[in-house]
């Protein structure tokens, strides 16, 4: 972990104490279980897809589909849920499934043919999007069962389902980043990908597994997100992939890639789920919270840039003293 890395986690650590305390003065409702678990589970699904998120971004990777996905496994999961006879727990697989496949579909354009991230997952959106409209014929999906809205509001031992999901995909993926090669890899893939096919590592593949692993993240929430609506939604997810880029950015990882931790990224899209909560609380039209969002976007590039450019300098004053030393 880089200094610079370690100031901008020290600064959204204080930005999100900051804004919990003024939204706590502003409204005493902000502080109640009631609302700290609605907090929790809305940001559920930004983590969940985040987690993975951040380390396709660390290895130099993108997939703005994730929205998209969201929708197609939530309509799957719904249509299979309906089918007499076929167990919930296989309708839900087979919802994460897609998004499994959509994001291995985006492995093999952005890998192997190499065509950029931002149009290769741009046509899987529309193409996610599209594949669900066909399915449901544009109308969503009941008719789900009795049960299938306990994993999204059903609780266990007091804490959301949501929840629960949520830590323990944060928890695997802290796991990926910390201590496997996956984690490792993707890192030396982001930070110098000459260098690091020199050393031998598999740079390509971890892209290609990363961009899976994205995708089924995102056929994870998805099957969530429609078991809370205890539907299929054709038109969830619409903008959720810039929810999950603004807090991944603002947790801290770089647009430059080999820099970010699933740590950081929780912590980004805590301060955007507190803010937007809080916002409501106080009776903020939803209009301003988007405006809102898009100046925590550019606040949290612009700290990058700031910090970035910091340490150049430093590194450059620190080449050329070591270079008048070494002339005198």
């Amino acid at each position: 972990m880089t200094t610079t890395y370690r100031q901008k986690l020290i600064i959204n650590v204080i930005a999100l104490v900051a804004v919990a305390g003024v939204f706590a003065i502003l409204t005493p409702r902000f502080l109640t279980d009631v609302n700290l678990t609605n907090v929790l589970r809305n940001v559920a699904p930004v983590v969940i897809v985040g987690s993975a998120f951040t380390l396709l971004m660390v290895a130099r990777g993108l997939d703005l589909s994730v929205g998209s996905v969201i929708a197609l496994s939530g309509c799957i999961a719904a249509l299979a849920a309906g089918i007499e006879g076929l167990p919930l727990p296989i309708a839900f697989l087979m919802g994460i499934a897609a998004g499994a496949v959509i994001g291995l579909i985006n492995a093999v354009l952005t890998v192997p043919f190499g065509i950029n991230a931002v149009i290769a997952t741009l046509g899987t959106l529309y193409v996610a999007r599209g594949t669900a409209q066909l399915l449901t014929g544009g109308v969503s999906v009941y008719g789900v069962g009795d049960d299938f809205d306990r994993l999204g509001n059903g609780s266990f031992l007091g804490i959301a389902n949501p929840i629960w999901v949520m830590l323990i995909v944060v928890v695997v993926f802290m796991a990926l980043e910390r201590f496997t090669l996956l984690g490792r890899y993707a890192v030396a893939t982001g930070s110098n990908p000459e260098a690091a096919f020199l050393s031998g590592v598999p740079g390509r593949r971890i892209q290609a597994t990363l961009y899976v692993l994205t995708g089924a993240m995102a056929g994870l929430a998805g099957v969530l997100l429609a078991s809370r609506l205890r539907s299929g939604q054709v038109n969830v997810g619409v903008g959720f992939e810039f929810d999950v880029i603004v807090a991944t950015i603002l947790g801290g990882t770089s647009l430059a890639g080999g820099e970010g931790t699933v740590s950081g990224m929780l912590i980004g899209a805590l301060i955007v789920g507190i803010l937007a909560n809080g916002l409501n609380l106080i009776g903020v039209p939803a209009f301003w919270q988007t405006v809102a969002q898009g100046v925590v976007l550019v606040l949290a590039v612009g700290l990058d840039v700031a910090l970035r450019a910091r340490l150049k300098r430093r590194r450059r004053a620190a080449a050329t003293g070591a270079g008048a030393q070494a002339a005198a």
